[in-house]
C-alpha cells in the first residue's frame, strides 16, 4: 500500500486558470446562482456519502459502487457502460463543484467539459486485484482524516478568494491552486476507493 509518485496517477484534474478580470455580480451571488444546478445534480446523483469535497453515492442514480464491487468481485469485469456514466457523473459534479468554489466563471454544463479537465482511464478487469474493492475504502481511511483538514481550509481558501474577486475581480493564484489540489486529491482517493478503476494507493499531494 505504499504512497507512489504523483506522476502518471490513474486521475487527472486541472482546471485552466481565469487569468482574466472575473464577475464580480455572479461571484457576489454565487450561492444564489448555483441552486438551479444543484438541485439537477442531487435528482441524478441520491443520497450521498463525501471523500473531501466531492459526493458519492451508493445506489442507481448515483456513481455505481457496489454493484461494481459485487461485479469485480463475482465476475472480474467492469461494464464500460457503467464506467462511462460513473466518469461522466463525476465530471458533472466536479463542474458544480467547481463553480461553488469560484474556480470558474461560466454555469456549469451537464454535459459538455468546458474549463473543468477530469480524465480517468478506462480500467481492464482482469489486471484489477478481485478481492481489493472490498477493503478499499477501508484502506483510505488515512485520507479520508487528510481531505477533511483540507476540505476546512479549502473552505476557507474560498471565503478570501470570494473577498478577492468581489474587490479586484481576480481569484489569488495561490488559492486557487490551493483549492484545485483539493479538488484532485478527493478524485484521486474516489477513483482508488469508490470508483474503482485502479489499484494504485493515492499519493498524499496536492500536485498534478
Amino acid at each position: 500500500m505504499g504512497v507512489e509518485p504523483t506522476f502518471g496517477y490513474p486521475a487527472t484534474l486541472d482546471i485552466d486558470y481565469p487569468d482574466r478580470e472575473m464577475n464580480r455580480m455572479t461571484t457576489i451571488l454565487r450561492i444564489f446562482a448555483i441552486i438551479p444546478i444543484a438541485i439537477l445534480l442531487a435528482l441524478v446523483t441520491g443520497p450521498a456519502f463525501r471523500s473531501g469535497s466531492t459526493s458519492y453515492v451508493t445506489s442507481a442514480g448515483g456513481v455505481t459502487f457496489v454493484a461494481t464491487l459485487l461485479m469485480l468481485v463475482f465476475r472480474q469485469k467492469y461494464p464500460r457502460w457503467w464506467f462511462d456514466w460513473n466518469l461522466a457523473l463525476t465530471r458533472f459534479s466536479l463542474r458544480v463543484s467547481a463553480y461553488l468554489a469560484l474556480l470558474r466563471d461560466e454555469y456549469p454544463s451537464t454535459d459538455e467539459e468546458q474549463a473543468v479537465h477530469v480524465d480517468i482511464p478506462y480500467p481492464s478487469a482482469l489486471e484489477l486485484n478481485r478481492w481489493l474493492p472490498i477493503i478499499k475504502w477501508l484502506l483510505a481511511i488515512p485520507h479520508y482524516i487528510v481531505l477533511w483538514f483540507l476540505t476546512i481550509a479549502a473552505f476557507v481558501a474560498v471565503v478570501i478568494a470570494w473577498f478577492a474577486i468581489a474587490f479586484t475581480g481576480r481569484y489569488p493564484r495561490a488559492l486557487f491552486d490551493f483549492v484545485v489540489g483539493v479538488h484532485r486529491w478527493s478524485l484521486r482517493v474516489a477513483a482508488y476507493a469508490y470508483l474503482l478503476t485502479t489499484d494504485r494507493y493515492p499519493p498524499f499531494s496536492l500536485r498534478p
